[in-house]
Order: structure tokens, then sequence, then C-alpha cells
């Protein structure tokens, strides 16, 4: 890409979508383009063929969709299914019709089976069922993922690359302990409990399944890394993890200790785990020259300080108002 190259980013507002465009800022691009759901209804096919007409980018970063975790999957899976794959189907027809240069989807590491071999290696997709507590979104990113592969098999082209992320989070992520992603919802819970000075915090299953998490700027840093190959092979989705995994146990000690929360944590039995683990073989993009930067300790302590902030204050408001 050069840099008077126009950009597109949708979902800008979030956790992928901002750290791009840090990433883009810090590089000198001049000219990305974005637009705020209030602008630009993705699920609305009209305003998105009138969108990319109008503009015909060069680049497309698709980081908008709904996300969120198992509650959220299980509560709302009509919704996960009905926003994503219009999302998704809407923003790829009108690339493909406006010739962009190159698109980058995300998918995500719960399409991988729920048993998969590990670490996960990118042909192993539909070789078996996906974490049920998760399905919904699995589908709703399988749609998208392979309506890339399908684009780029006819065409006789590579302008559409598909990317699974492992497990992402950082600054402008969702930290509703109802909806976010865990590692997000464990900063969120064990802020509030070490707040208003709860001596337990109750975390859902038994912390044994493991995890890889990647700070969004690394996504951010190897999207733009992609973008930059002269061709790249995409007969199949491109993962993009750090190599590393550690338990949900492992992970919510070490959030304990960086957010300064004390008191003890209790496991409920009687909720889900998931996947039993879920970590991703990223050699190929690594083939590449891609490498992560930022460590999950790093990381944390980092989306912390974000966290409070520009969230945590709140929380603290809230706590000395009750008391």
């Amino acid at each position: 890409m050069k840099h008077d190259a126009v950009t597109y980013v949708a979902g800008h507002a979030g956790l992928i979508g901002s750290a791009v465009l840090r990433r883009l800022e810090r590089d000198g691009y001049r000219t990305p383009i974005t637009r705020r759901r209030s602008e630009l209804d993705l699920q609305n096919s009209k305003q998105v063929s009138e969108f990319f007409e109008e503009v015909h980018p060069e680049y497309v970063i698709l980081a908008a969709g709904r996300v969120g975790g198992i509650m959220e999957n299980q509560t709302f899976p009509a919704d996960f299914m009905d926003e994503n794959v219009a999302i998704q189907l809407n923003v790829l027809k009108a690339a493909r019709k406006a010739g962009v240069r190159r698109l980058i989807l995300f998918g995500s590491s719960c399409m991988y089976p729920k048993e998969c071999s590990q670490p996960m290696a990118e042909d192993a997709l539909l070789s078996g069922k996906p974490e049920p507590t998760s399905l919904p979104y699995a589908i709703s990113k399988l749609v998208g993922t392979y309506q890339c592969l399908a684009y780029n098999k006819q065409d006789h082209d590579t302008r559409f690359i598909p990317v699974i992320p492992n497990s992402a989070y950082g600054p402008h992520d969702n930290y509703d302990p109802k909806s976010a992603h865990v590692l997000s919802a464990l900063m969120a819970r064990f802020h509030q409990a070490k707040v208003s000075g709860a001596e337990s915090v109750v975390l859902w299953g038994s912390g044994s399944p493991r995890r890889e998490f990647v700070h969004a700027d690394d996504i951010a840093d190897a999207c733009v890394h992609l973008l930059r190959q002269d061709e790249v092979a995409v007969e199949v989705p491109i993962n993009i993890g750090v190599g590393q995994d550690v338990s949900i146990k492992e992970l919510a000690e070490l959030i304990a200790g960086i957010v300064g929360y004390r008191g003890g944590l209790t496991w409920d039995r009687t909720k889900p785990d998931g996947a039993p683990r879920k970590l991703l073989d990223s050699a190929r993009i690594q083939s590449l020259g891609w490498r992560p930067k930022v460590t999950l300790a790093e990381g944390i302590a980092d989306t912390y300080r974000w966290y409070v902030d520009h969230v945590g204050k709140e929380t603290s408001q809230v706590c000395e108002a009750r008391a």
C-alpha cells in the first residue's frame, strides 16, 4: 500500500477497527475512510452499494460485526446470525463489484471443530462440528470466510483474504460482564470487585480450558503486513496467533494481580466451559515474515490502564454513590 492509497475501515470505533486506525496513523497513511454505524448501516444492502459506488475504496478491512461471549451467543443466536451474515455478504458483494484491490475479513477461532488437533491448522476447518456454545457466531463467520474463498476461486484472484485471529483483546473492547469475551469480562469484574471491596468473585466453569490471546495491535499489524504482500495464497484462511495459550484459571489470576484485586476466586462448575482448547497454528503468516510483538502480561497491563481511564472511573463513581 502506498501512503496515498485509500483504506476503508468499517467498525472503526471497536476493538480491532480502532487498532487498525492507530496502526495506519503511525505509518503515515493520510486518507483512511471510516463510517460510524449511524452514518452507514452495513446491514442495509442499498446503503452499502451506494457507499462503494461513491468512494471506490482500494483496500478494505472489515472490522464490523456482532461479537460476544458464551452468554450472548446462547441468548441471541438469531441476532448473531442475522447481523453478521448480512454485514459480510453486503460488504463482500459491493467490494467485488467496485473492484477493490484487497479486502480482509475476520473469521474466528470458534469456527474450528470443538475436538480439533492442537495447534489448529487452517485446513482443519469443517473437519468437525464447532463448539455448540458459540455455534451461531461460528456459522455466521464461516459464511463470510467461504464467500471470500469462493470469490477468489471463481474470479481466479486473491483479492479477498479471510483471516482467523485468536481471542482478541485491548483498548476499546466491550467490557460488559454480561456480553463481553472472557478477558475483558474478567477485567471488568475484578475492577468492580476491587472498587466495591468484594471478598470473592464467582466465575463460570472450571477454569481448565486453554485459550490463546492476541492483542488488537498485533492483529492490526498482521493485517497491514498482509495488505502489503504482493501475492498471498488464500485457498484457506490465514491464522493470526501468538503461539502460546493459558488456562482460564491462569488468565484470571494474572488479570486479578494486574488489576490489584486480592479477594478469592470461586468457580461455578455448573456453567459451561466451552471448547477445551483453542490454540492456532500460525506458521503460514509467520512464513510471510510476521511475528507478534505484545506479550500477554504487557498487553493486559496496557489494556487495564486504558480501561481505568475510559471505563473504570464510571464504576468507581457508581460504587461511591452506593456506599
